[in-house]
């Protein structure tokens, strides 16, 4: 099979040909058929996830079909379409993972960072973290789910009661996200670079209520925000616009330092809390709200071999939506 491998970071993936992995145990052996390309991954090649080991194969919004099982896992999988999220592996006996909290075990490995992912066209992943992918979704449409969605998903569950709700950073997270919050008839306000006229239009025609610049202030004080962008800066922002007794939600894996900044901003019972992964009970409840939640991903495609191009891409953030790879 063809892979695209991370050697060293801050250089180029490589793109070269391996033996289709055999599945163990508990795994199954996925066909990819497509692959987002997520922020995360760009962590990862840039050096700032410290927990990976290399050489590795990125990619942790996985669509594909089971091609093979493992000796425990179950064969009447063989044939189904699954989606493989970053979450790929906990120890299911911490007392993290005994209360539902799996996304905060010590031992997690993660896709496409301690696992091989889905810069490939084979991809093998504990069954237990494969998720079945509704009918109604395309490949393409469904591959930024896995993470994009699911994180936006996670972190909109933490903003729940939240009316005027804050987005900052108009990526692949948010442009699902919103559609999720608009349905559940909240208000969003979306804040983007100043020079991004582009992403503020863009996330006006996906039913935002006003958007603008990060540092320009909404129309009225936000009950929640959500952070997508990975600036530690838009912290003491966030905060500036958020009524007594709101939240400032950041949403990414990794984010440049958090400034100092007066204690008045949270004071109030203000709160800044962070997501961390996901959990399966997520991936469940995210796909049954998609059934009376329509969500449309805008997304756009690259081959494997053009991976390198597809991160370069997501690095400029001159597009709308999320970038899918399709071997």
């Amino acid at each position: 099979m063809r892979a695209m491998v991370l050697y060293t970071p801050g250089q180029p993936l490589q793109q070269e040909d391996r033996p289709v992995p055999t599945p163990g145990a508990n795994q199954l052996l996925i066909k990819v058929l497509a692959c987002g390309v997520c922020r995360t991954d760009l962590h990862l090649v840039d050096g700032e996830l410290p927990q990976a080991v290399l050489p590795r194969v990125p990619g942790h919004e996985i669509v594909g079909e089971v091609m093979a099982v493992g000796t425990n896992a179950a064969r009447e999988r063989i044939g189904q379409r699954v989606g493989v999220p970053w979450l790929g592996w906990t120890c299911g006996q911490c007392p993290f993972c005994q209360t539902g909290r799996e996304n905060l075990c010590d031992q997690a490995m993660f896709t496409g960072c301690h696992l091989d992912g889905g810069y490939a066209e084979y991809v093998v992943a504990d069954q237990r973290f494969c998720f079945p992918i509704p009918e109604t979704l395309s490949n393409t449409e469904a591959a930024p789910l896995l993470c994009a969605g699911l994180i936006g998903f996670r972190a909109l569950q933490m903003a729940q009661g939240a009316r005027h709700l804050g987005f900052y950073g108009f990526g692949a997270a948010a442009h699902l996200a919103i559609q999720v919050a608009r349905g559940r008839g909240q208000e969003v306000y979306a804040f983007t670079r100043a020079d991004d006229t582009e992403g503020q239009a863009y996330a006006r025609s996906l039913g935002a209520k006003w958007s603008g610049s990060s540092d320009q202030p909404p129309p009225h004080l936000l009950d929640a925000s959500l952070i997508f962008a990975p600036v530690g800066a838009l912290v003491p922002q966030a905060l500036a616009v958020t009524v007594k007794g709101g939240c400032v939600i950041c949403a990414g894996i990794h984010m440049s330092d958090v400034p100092a900044f007066p204690y008045r901003l949270l004071w109030g019972e203000r709160s800044v809390r962070s997501v961390a992964n996901l959990t399966r009970d997520d991936g469940v409840a995210f796909f049954k709200e998609l059934q009376h939640t329509h969500v449309h991903c805008d997304t756009t495609h690259f081959s494997l071999d053009d991976a390198n191009q597809a991160l370069a891409l997501l690095r400029t953030g001159r597009f709308n939506g999320a970038i899918v790879l399709i071997p």
